[in-house]
């Protein structure tokens, strides 16, 4: 089991680590100035780039949106990955090996080599199987997509392809390749037969399954001919890299929208999900093959910040006897959201691919919106079973819904819909609270007793109150805020001329400290005279201090040393630090920048003693000479030697 990784190990993957390159993977970035670069920020939508990256200092900032970090958190959020999987994901990329506490383990590398052969392969198969899309023999294939209503411009962006009728096509082009047969037998897209290994997939459409970082894991193919005994759509089997209760199809092309719209639409087919997206549902995704489970619930929560502010899963299901079967097991999965369910359920029967051909966009636009809550969906189902125009009827499907509406958490809405249900049976509110207050405590005594089992209903009113409850959702009450809460800052003023002296001073000694130190420097104990400056600006004073705390001891990593300032702020004004280190400077040369940075500090040092000075000289105006001569002495000599000093800067910049 892998452990704690060392946090020198960390430090020196975010050193080592070239942000500019991890960025590009993601962003067109261009030249913003010296050494800095601009592109469209990936985390919101905008027209003028604002997200800002200093590859010297390793960090990002967005002027938008306020997104900051260094590379490990930029693969975070881009890939919705842990901290730990973020740092492994460098550390292999630099070829850097990682050590771990307590005695712990990372990734074997030679496991590690295996799985990147295994990608490498799944990436080439996925290049071939999309050029032979484009072929004669593949004429079948484009006719099947054009009828479900998808043009090339489609096929090209969810990655279609076309496998060949041939039994060993993929075969021989993977071993032109240099994979080896024992490698290309763990891929998954190959059979074994009495003469050994052939293509699994022949005369077949082919989906690419990809993982939430992008990469193609394994493959869906839809038969086209009528000779072919196989299953309508056959799916990799089970790999390393391929575990299908752990998959949703376009993950990767919904994963922003989903964590942008707070919204996960969750359709049938790899057909419905194109259908979607297509039409403006940005955010659907498919199983591959299985139901939605438990791991599925792991990715959702991570995409949509499943914490109990808001959140949608949306299931879209056939309106026959199996798809309401499907939308009843989802809601039995339900207790592990905090994010809220719904059910879309189209009454003609039609899924997101036919409805987009019969009726357009619009219409699978519309399936969308007119959701109905999961529990709803659920509690109709369960009384359709009965015969409601009888007094047994009623009372048995109060007793089959009554259990459904006790585990609404929302205990605001768990009252409005034991008046809907009494609505429905045509029965005494009192009457249907009664049954639902009883399932409840059977419900509650039944998680007590049964701690753990999945899909527990938990406690009325309470998020969760089983193994799917989320972190800080446990349903105890909330604790009172500590008496040492962060302390708010605000938003310095960009028109106070004070504020912004101190802004571009700050600017330039966390972008170029050495400008504080060593030949850059300007004369007489720079850093001596930084430190004793005061910053009245309340977010720059803390930062200011931030950085007398870090000293000058990693000045000369400048990866470390914004790191080491962003630790010693308050927590709400990292992103400040962030920010500061990547605003371009206005200089366009190195020397242009050695200029600038000494003219900046040349005036904040000369502001200093411009307010020391008028200290002294309100000092010597109170002062009565005649009764106290050397104090008058001793006044005026430390205002020449403070105006000595102010000259003396003014020809240092």
């Amino acid at each position: 089991m892998a452990g704690l990784i060392k946090r020198e190990d960390i430090d020196e993957v975010r050193q080592r680590t070239d942000i500019k390159e991890v960025v590009d993977g993601y962003v067109t970035l261009k030249g913003a100035g010296l050494g800095t670069f601009k592109g469209l920020c990936p985390f919101h939508d905008e027209r003028s780039p604002s997200f800002t990256v200093r590859p010297q200092v390793g960090r990002y900032h967005c002027f938008g949106c306020g997104e900051d970090g260094d590379a490990i958190s930029f693969v975070q959020k881009m890939d919705h990955s842990s901290f730990h999987e973020a740092v492994e994901k460098l550390a292999a990329r630099i070829g850097y090996e990682l050590r771990y506490e307590d005695g712990g383990t990372g990734p074997n590398r030679e496991e590690v080599g295996k799985r990147q052969r295994l990608l490498d392969a799944h990436k080439i198969a996925d290049e071939f199987f999309r050029a032979q899309l484009l072929t004669a023999g593949a004429a079948e294939g484009r006719n099947f997509l054009h009828g479900r209503g998808f043009d090339r411009t489609a096929a090209e962006q969810f990655g279609v392809g076309y496998a060949p009728q041939g039994w060993d096509s993929l075969l021989k082009y993977l071993r032109g390749r240099g994979f080896t047969d024992a490698e290309l037998k763990l891929t998954g897209m190959f059979s074994e037969g009495n003469r050994g290994i052939y293509d699994r997939f022949r005369g077949r459409l082919i989906w690419p399954i990809r993982d939430i970082a992008g990469d193609t894991i394994g493959f869906g193919a839809r038969k086209l001919y009528e000779d072919d005994q196989g299953p309508k759509y056959l799916n990799t089997p089970e790999t390393v890299l391929y575990k299908k209760s752990q998959v949703l199809y376009g993950i990767d092309l919904a994963k922003r929208n989903i964590a942008k719209d707070r919204q996960l639409v969750v359709v049938e087919g790899y057909t419905d999900v194109m259908a979607c997206h297509l039409a403006g549902v940005g955010t659907a995704v498919a199983t591959c093959g299985t139901a939605f489970g438990t791991d599925h619930i792991k990715i959702a929560r991570r995409l949509l910040s499943d914490d109990g502010t808001g959140g949608e899963v949306i299931f879209t299901f056939d309106g026959d006897a199996a798809g309401q079967k499907a939308a009843l097991r989802a809601f039995e999965e339900d207790q592990r959201f905090v994010a809220q369910t719904y059910v879309a359920v189209e009454p003609s029967g039609a899924d997101p691919c036919d409805l987009r051909q019969l009726k357009g966009d619009a219409a699978v636009r519309d399936l969308i919106g007119t959701r109905r809550p999961l529990f709803e969906f659920a509690i109709r189902a369960s009384l359709k079973r009965h015969n409601l125009d009888t007094v047994e009827g009623r009372v048995a499907a109060l007793r089959e819904s009554a259990p459904v509406v006790a585990q609404i958490r929302d205990s605001g809405i768990r009252p409005a819909y034991v008046r809907e249900l009494a609505g429905w049976l045509g029965m005494p509110i009192e009457e249907v609270s009664r049954a639902v207050g009883l399932a409840a405590k059977r419900a509650a005594s039944g998680a007590a007793g049964n701690t753990g089992t999945a899909g527990s209903a938990g406690t009325p009113g309470t998020p969760g109150h089983g193994q799917g409850a989320a972190p800080g959702q446990s349903g105890q009450p909330a604790a009172a805020p500590p008496s040492n809460a962060p302390i708010a800052f605000m938003r310095p003023d960009p028109r106070d001329p004070i504020a912004a002296m101190e802004r571009q001073a700050l600017e330039v000694v966390i972008q170029n400290p050495a400008v504080l130190g060593g030949e850059a420097a300007l004369s007489g104990g720079a850093w001596e005279r930084f430190e004793a400056s005061h910053f009245v600006t309340p977010a720059y004073s803390a930062v200011h201090t931030a950085i007398r705390a870090a000293g000058l001891a990693h000045a000369g990593d400048p990866v470390a040393w914004v790191e080491g300032i962003r630790q010693e702020v308050p927590e709400p004004l990292q992103g400040l630090v962030s920010e500061l280190a990547v605003v371009p400077l206005p200089a366009s040369t190195p020397e242009a920048l050695q200029r600038y940075c000494r003219d900046i500090l040349a005036r904040l040092f000369e502001l200093q003693i411009t307010r020391v000075k008028a200290d002294k000289m309100g000092q010597l105006q109170r002062l009565d000479a005649s009764a106290q001569p050397e104090e008058f002495q001793r006044l005026n000599r430390e205002l020449m030697q403070l105006e000595m000093q102010r000259r003396a800067l003014r020809m240092d910049s």
